[in-house]
């Protein structure tokens, strides 16, 4: 039995007076957010931060840009791809596979099925296939163990039950980049439309000592061909052969808008509506679960990176929360689709809803692995210099 405010199961989000910062809308269901004298956020500074230290400004944001491009083709000759992108039908992602297409590259686009993809998301990933001639690369995954491991993790009440699709989604990226020679990754990955994501509201994606025992507590079905990253592959794939991943997005002038004009433009591209909602899962996830849950409404962080990045005013965001988070028809159909869909009872799932949220660190993690292995490279590397 889980008990709410013990040691072992302390609530993620802390119970000071509620404040929201003065430059963005981010507040307190951020339990490490801080606030200066003026209400200004930790988010807003580090933010102006990294977009000082990263965001290059012209013309040598496009020289190095260039430059990598350069290098990913040279890297890439007599190879059938120079370079991996994912592809889920959002509005990165196609963007990203416009730019590669504009810079000539070569990818293989990769794209996760896990049986929950909209059919504008479909739509949207056919049409940008069948626009650009790129390969395509399909992850399907076995639907029994993707459901099972999905219910697992909504029976542990952690908060990031997105680890179960993007966890297998980095697993195949390695392994196809492994299989293919491929030594660059380039993702849609931005500091302007999302930097600010609070660390209590995500987990690591590859940890799969978490992963695995999530799955053996709560689980029923053994997991045979759902993709994974153990530490040794881990490690074999961040160590050994160093996959370079590439942020396009932070080396071009990304606005958000611009980009769906011209995806839709080019790619006959079609809004499926919110972040992240090419998924019926994520949306339901996203909409439902994680507010009524775990008290958090992701837009807070979108909408506030998007004001740090001037693409929108602090008052058209705060505008925005006013609105709900969820039509309430559009709501009620999801939630029985959803449910349905993982043959799981009203009951059950309002019985998952009332349990108080658990830190995945309850579940134990891989830490003492890569305290080991950081021991290891440093005594290796201590060892070395003894020789020189």
């Amino acid at each position: 039995m889980i008990i709410k405010n013990s040691k072992y199961h302390p609530d993620l989000f802390s119970s000071v007076p509620y404040q929201m910062c003065t430059k963005t809308v981010m507040d307190t269901t951020d339990p490490k957010i801080t606030f200066d004298k003026q209400g200004v956020s930790n988010h807003y500074y580090e933010y102006q931060q990294t977009a000082e230290n990263d965001l290059l400004e012209e013309p040598k944001r496009t020289q190095v840009l260039e430059k990598a491009i350069a290098e990913i083709k040279a890297n890439g000759k007599g190879k059938k791809y120079d370079c991996l992108i994912g592809l889920s039908g959002g509005v990165d992602s196609s963007y990203v596979a416009y730019l590669v297409q504009q810079y000539g590259l070569r990818p293989l686009a990769v794209h996760f099925d896990n049986g929950w993809n909209s059919e504008l998301a479909v739509h949207n990933v056919n049409s940008i296939i069948e626009s650009t001639g790129f390969d395509l690369h399909t992850i399907v995954v076995n639907w029994e163990e993707f459901r099972d491991l999905q219910l697992s993790y909504l029976k542990a009440s952690v908060i990031d039950i997105e680890v179960v699709s993007d966890h297998a989604i980095q697993a195949t990226m390695f392994k196809l980049a492994s299989k293919f020679d491929i030594d660059y990754i380039i993702s849609g990955t931005n500091i302007v439309t999302e930097f600010i994501l609070p660390k209590a509201w995500i987990y690591t994606k590859l940890d799969y000592t978490n992963l695995r025992n999530i799955h053996r507590q709560f689980g029923h079905i053994k997991l045979d061909t759902y993709p994974r990253v153990p530490f040794w592959k881990l490690i074999k794939y961040t160590g050994f052969k160093k996959l370079v991943p590439i942020s396009i997005l932070d080396f071009v002038d990304y606005n958000k808008q611009d980009a769906i004009d011209t995806i839709v433009k080019e790619f006959d591209w079609r809004d499926y509506g919110g972040k992240h909602c090419e998924s019926l899962w994520t949306k339901f996830y996203q909409n439902h679960i994680l507010p009524e849950k775990f008290g958090v409404d992701k837009r807070k962080a979108h909408l506030s990176t998007l004001i740090c990045s001037g693409q929108i005013t602090r008052e058209d965001a705060l505008a925005e929360l006013q609105t709900p988070i969820y039509d309430e028809a559009q709501l009620f159909m999801d939630k029985e689709y959803v449910l349905k869909k993982l043959n799981l009872s009203v009951d059950a799932f309002e019985d998952i809803m009332k349990k108080p949220p658990v830190p995945h660190e309850f579940y134990g993690t891989n830490e003492k692995l890569r305290k080991r292995y950081i021991t290891l490279l440093e005594s290796t590397s201590a060892f070395r210099k003894l020789f020189k």
